[in-house]
């Protein structure tokens, strides 16, 4: 989790470590005892808070659970907003100058480079709490519908920080890069070590490279 910076005040960090408590019981009660048979002030219980406190930090049992996930994409985003700054600094001629096949790959790099970027940007005791947070989602129908909804969400957010065009070409491209994001997951998954994922996001894009010009 994100750690307060030091010259936060005293409120700032106590609501900080509030918020972490949440996130980090919830996952591990979750994982114990199942998501959707385990009520909301069971985890309040365990970490000692009121009802007001938890709404004043999460909007419900399912935003307090995709913690880790919400996590890694608001990082991401962020990663393509600074990508995006940079590359403002390009010559519109050789950005004018790029062909369909250029564009195509211009838009998997640069994903697949967010992607990567966001990861190193994760401490360790992010990984655990992300491979125990895909399980719960993968057990809940609620949890994964909450889920798709905040990825339906991410994923307009990627299309205007990678300045995709608004075409059918490119909103397909947008989901095979996603959907290629949750196949090196897939990969990842049944050992979930830190070091592998980047391996796995590496790996399955190369081989989404292929499928799109399998003649390279």
């Amino acid at each position: 989790m994100t750690t307060a910076p030091q010259h936060a005040s005293l409120r700032e960090r106590k609501k900080l470590r509030t918020r972490q408590a949440l996130a980090e019981t919830a996952v591990s009660l979750f994982i114990e005892s199942g998501f959707d048979d385990t009520p909301l002030d069971a985890l309040l219980e365990a970490v000692e808070v009121s009802r007001r406190t938890f709404f004043r930090n999460y909007r419900s049992k399912e935003d307090v659970t995709l913690t880790a996930v919400k996590q890694l994409w608001s990082t991401c985003l962020e990663v393509m907003e600074q990508s995006e700054q940079g590359e403002q600094r390009e010559p519109t001629e050789h950005i004018d100058q790029r062909g369909p096949t250029d564009h195509t790959e211009h838009l998997v790099d640069a994903f697949q480079n967010a992607m990567l970027t966001t990861l190193e940007r994760m401490d360790e005791d992010w990984f655990p709490r992300f491979a125990a947070t895909l399980q719960l989602i993968d057990q809940s129908p609620s949890l994964h519908g909450h889920s798709l909804r905040h990825c339906a969400e991410i994923q307009a957010g990627i299309t205007r920080r990678l300045g995709a065009p608004d075409t059918l070409e490119a909103r397909l491209l947008i989901e095979f890069c996603v959907a290629t994001w949750r196949c090196a997951l897939d990969e990842w998954l049944p050992q979930w070590t830190p070091a592998e994922l980047p391996r796995c996001v590496r790996r399955a894009f190369d081989a989404m490279r292929h499928s799109l010009n399998p003649a390279a």
